[in-house]
């Protein structure tokens, strides 16, 4: 089985675009309820088609990706997602010999700025690095699924 172990910070600050390269990803989701989730992803010219189970040992769930073509990813989203659609640019920053996947958001979610980084197995100790906030992992609001369907902006 394939297993995403993740944890999500909030940002406090934007030292880390620095060094950083950044990607634009737009994604839709055709399922988005508890215990599952089923995504369409389109960066530049390539496209994703992934499931996501329940989230366990609080950081650590099932996934299953896989590349399908561009246009039927982009048709998928258009045609059959759930709207609005999560628009956002991911950043790649190395910090002491991990990679961070910094996530800008775009259109109703921004101002929302949250780093992830995937480890190997849940208990796998990292250094945090400076510009990170307070621990999300467990707040199903930063999921982006969540999101799509209650904006960053409509939070009281």
């Amino acid at each position: 089985m394939a297993v995403e172990i993740e944890r999500k910070f909030l940002v406090t600050d934007d030292s880390w675009k620095e060094k950083a390269t950044r990607k634009l990803y737009c994604q839709g989701y055709l399922i988005r309820e508890k215990g599952r989730t089923v995504r369409v992803r389109r960066v530049g010219d390539r496209a994703f088609f992934t499931v996501k189970g329940a989230t366990t040992q609080g950081c650590s769930r099932s996934e299953y990706e896989y590349e399908i073509p561009v246009d039927d990813g982009q048709e998928l989203l258009e045609t059959l997602c759930h709207q609005p659609l999560i628009e956002k640019y991911r950043y790649l920053v190395e910090f002491a010999n991990m990679v961070w996947e910094v996530d800008e958001f775009l259109g109703e979610n921004s101002p929302l700025v949250v780093a992830e980084i995937e480890l190997e197995h849940v208990e796998q100790p990292f250094e945090k690095p400076p510009w990170l906030g307070e621990e999300v992992t467990g707040d199903a609001r930063y999921y982006n699924s969540s999101l799509s369907q209650t904006s960053y902006s409509e939070w009281k």
